[in-house]
């Protein structure tokens, strides 16, 4: 059975940008995840161990921000492939992530910018 686990508005503090200014004084970012995954075997289960684990899958992509990038789109490349590679095994078959940089520093009144990949 395919299901989607969606994630909204994960806020993670992180210092990303093309800027030396973005990078030393960071900003908030938003994540937001839609991960496609095959849930059979958990769905029958009822064990945390047989699924993917949103709670790690949070972990997975807050462990990422912690890693400095200049670029959104290196930024959401680098976190669709570590979630891959970490939940191929728990059923993941795809999706998207979008990460939104809240008020970026362009001299222009906005709510965010974002970029969306594809799982």
């Amino acid at each position: 059975m395919e299901m989607t686990i969606e994630i909204r508005d994960l806020r993670i503090y992180s210092h990303h940008g093309c800027y030396e200014e973005e990078r030393r004084v960071g900003t908030t970012f938003s994540i937001d995840a839609d991960l496609t995954v095959d849930a059979s075997r958990p769905s029958e289960t009822d064990d945390v161990r047989d699924a993917l684990n949103y709670v790690e899958a949070c972990e997975t992509i807050a462990e990422i921000m912690g890693r400095e990038h200049h670029l959104l789109e290196s930024l959401g490349t680098d976190i669709a492939k570590e979630l891959r590679l970490r939940f191929a095994d728990k059923g993941l078959k795809g999706g998207w992530l979008r990460i939104a940089k809240l008020n970026p520093p362009i001299g222009l009144q906005m709510a965010s910018v974002a970029a969306k990949v594809n799982l």
